[in-house]
């Protein structure tokens, strides 16, 4: 149905991709890949904090979703929150594997979040903080709050994403938020 291989000079649009990549066609899935890889890499990072485990859990998240994208419903959810879904399971799991909250590191997060050497000294100790608070959220909030804050997610593939109605995440992150700028207040 398909030619064997996808010409390099066509665009392709990423619903075509997703349609060929259900239908078996790995070199769809591989420009998929080329198109979300960092997103997912950077979602997983916020949350785990180390590149080798980061390096490691994207690829798991790629396997598994090449192993389920035949079962992809384009209707549920965007194919970026179901990859998000997959790299939160994949996080869960990480850490269930460990026993253990291992936190994420003050030097990682901060080499994250700070501004480029341009920005003034007292908006890097800003973020600083910002990353602090939330890393005091419980996971799901900081969840919320990375899926829309960072990654820019709207409220509908932010619950997509979650597998939570879009109210359950209006009100999580009214909560994330509160919550973030009482500790913020206290750190002042």
């Amino acid at each position: 149905m398909y030619p064997e291989k996808l010409p390099e000079t066509i665009e392709t649009s990423e619903e075509e991709l997703i349609e060929r990549a259900v239908q078996g066609d790995g070199q769809a899935f591989g420009r998929l890949y080329d198109m979300h890889m960092d997103r997912v890499y950077r979602h997983i990072f916020y949350r785990i904090g180390n590149s080798a485990d980061t390096e490691d859990l994207t690829q798991q998240v790629f396997i598994k979703a090449w192993q389920a994208v035949g079962r992809f419903k384009k209707m549920t959810s965007p194919f970026l929150a179901w990859l998000m879904t997959i790299s939160n399971h994949a996080v869960i799991d990480f850490y269930r594997a460990r026993k253990d909250r291992v936190p994420l590191e003050e030097d990682t997060m901060a080499e994250c979040a700070l501004p480029g050497p341009e920005q003034t000294l007292e908006d890097s100790v800003t973020r600083a903080e910002l990353v602090g608070a939330i890393r005091q959220l419980p996971p799901e909030q900081q969840q919320v709050v990375m899926l829309r804050y960072v990654e820019g997610f709207s409220g509908r593939d932010t619950a997509a994403a979650m597998q939570k109605s879009e109210e359950a995440v209006r009100i999580m992150l009214f909560r994330a938020v509160r919550r973030l700028k009482r500790t913020l207040e206290q750190t002042k």
